[in-house]
């Protein structure tokens, strides 16, 4: 298989470290491009010593920070050039965390799932254009499954804090709104780019265990949930590998615009009006996605909301961002 330049988000732990592995040790050339510098240095050489290989390469990007996105690209397209593949697995969720502004304005956990995601695909959809084979790949999430239920649809009238104080704030639905958001970007940018061939597609992933250093970040209460969590969640290995085949292989060659479950199986969209069976077996299922990420005029008020959000960053320079060694 021919050697490819690929790019993965959030890359210094759980299944983004894993996915490095995995791609360093198939002879790839792996930018593990990590908000967290010191550890990401202990990734980097965790990854160079695990797959043995020598081209793995750490650089900072905070996914939360549209100035960050800009550097990194800017600093990615000067050092290497090429891109192939593009993993945008970088998420924020903070269990018990207060309603939080990015840098620039805009929710944490839409700036930093969403928002970034799309900057970042934006500046560089033209190198991806360059790749024989470019393809690009969402790490999504079986909380989308709420979706299934028709009272439940995407929110953005908090975006930029204008609730002020009579905000009635969730980490839990603010994580799901912006991965539900993400599918739906898939499908949009899968239309948009079919020019240039660069395929997009989302992975639905039904948790993995956590790490360690992941635990340690967390409240108690929330800690001990995800103790027992972590006993019947797969090792991030398992998601890793599926990152790999549909990256790599030739059985996703074509494949753009889709929901891939853990099963490397094409999600189907879920029925309008179900019966009660039929909507129990989707809803538990890992079969399908709910019909709601298939509105075309809600796909299309994600993608306007997105442009209107990254707009004055796809035109300013970026700024340098410090090397992680």
């Amino acid at each position: 298989m021919k050697s490819r330049t690929v790019i993965i988000t959030g890359a210094n732990s759980g299944i983004g470290k894993a996915a490095a592995i995995r791609f360093a040790s198939e002879g790839h050339t792996v930018i593990m491009a990590c908000r967290d510098s010191e550890r990401s240095r202990l990734a980097f050489k965790e990854v160079r010593q695990t797959s043995g290989s020598e081209n793995v390469f750490p650089e900072f990007v905070d996914m939360g920070s549209f100035g960050s996105i800009r550097s990194f690209c800017s600093s990615f397209k000067k050092t290497y050039g090429s891109l192939d593949i593009l993993i945008h697995n970088a998420a924020y969720v903070s269990h018990g965390a207060p309603y939080q502004l990015s840098q620039d304005g805009i929710e944490i956990t839409f700036a930093t799932n969403t928002a970034g995601p799309f900057l970042m695909t934006m500046i560089l959809k033209e190198l991806l254009a360059g790749s024989d084979d470019p393809r690009i790949l969402h790490a999504g999430s079986n909380i989308i499954k709420h979706f299934f239920n028709p009272k439940k649809e995407l929110d953005f009238s908090d975006l930029q804090g204008e609730a002020g104080k009579n905000r009635n704030h969730s980490v839990y639905i603010t994580y799901r709104n912006s991965k539900m958001a993400l599918l739906m970007l898939t499908r949009r940018m899968a239309g948009e780019f079919k020019e240039s061939g660069i395929k997009v597609n989302y992975l639905q992933i039904n948790g993995a265990t956590m790490s360690k250093e992941t635990l340690n970040k967390m409240k108690p209460n929330w800690r001990a949930i995800a103790r027992i969590q972590n006993l019947f969640f797969r090792p991030p290995e398992f998601t890793a590998n599926c990152y790999y085949e549909i990256c790599t292989s030739e059985a996703f060659r074509n494949v753009t615009g889709q929901a891939i479950n853990h099963r490397l199986e094409i999600m189907q969209p879920a029925a309008e009006k179900p019966g009660l069976l039929m909507d129990i077996r989707q809803s538990l299922g890992a079969g399908y996605i709910p019909f709601y990420a298939r509105r075309d005029e809600v796909i299309a008020k994600v993608w306007d909301k997105c442009m209107e959000l990254t707009e004055m960053a796809l035109t300013e320079q970026a700024e340098p961002e410090p090397d992680v060694p």
